[in-house]
């Protein structure tokens, strides 16, 4: 079982489907879904380097949807997807400390936890927390 997902960065909510492998087939399955929840304006995709991202079927799609684009993250460079922590708070919520007797908990448990998330979903943005402020313990004053 595989669970596919896509993260809308502007209100951080999420899409998951689940699919029985991690194939072109299921990731159309998650383009239609995405272009059907987002009717309106241009699409930028943010991609890993999956063969399956860019296969026939798939490049076809995007021909015919020429208002989706598909952008590649370069190798090695994973933590420019926002979609991994996303993928992070999932695992934490509808997997840890599960046992799933057959497909349908798995996707039971994605669904839920996939609510679960988007009802405290927040936007999503790139960028390096604020350093704490430094308090000293103890203030020298040196005198000349």
């Amino acid at each position: 079982m595989w669970v596919y997902g896509a993260l809308r960065l502007r209100d951080g909510q999420e899409l998951t489907l689940t699919a029985p492998s991690r194939n072109t087939q299921g990731y159309l399955q998650l383009l239609y879904a995405v272009d059907q929840a987002n009717p309106v304006g241009d699409l930028y995709l943010i991609m890993d380097n999956l063969s399956s991202h860019t296969s026939a079927p798939i490049r076809a799609w995007l021909d015919e949807h020429p208002h989706v684009h598909q952008v590649p993250i370069p190798k090695r460079a994973c933590w420019l997807n926002l979609q991994e922590g996303w993928w992070r708070l999932f695992r934490r919520e509808a997997l840890a400390g599960q046992t799933f007797a057959d497909h349908t908990e798995i996707e039971l448990a994605s669904r839920l936890a996939t609510q679960q998330l988007n009802a405290r979903a927040k936007p999503w943005v790139w960028q390096r927390p604020p350093p704490k402020p430094q308090h000293y313990r103890h203030a020298f004053v040196y005198r000349i």
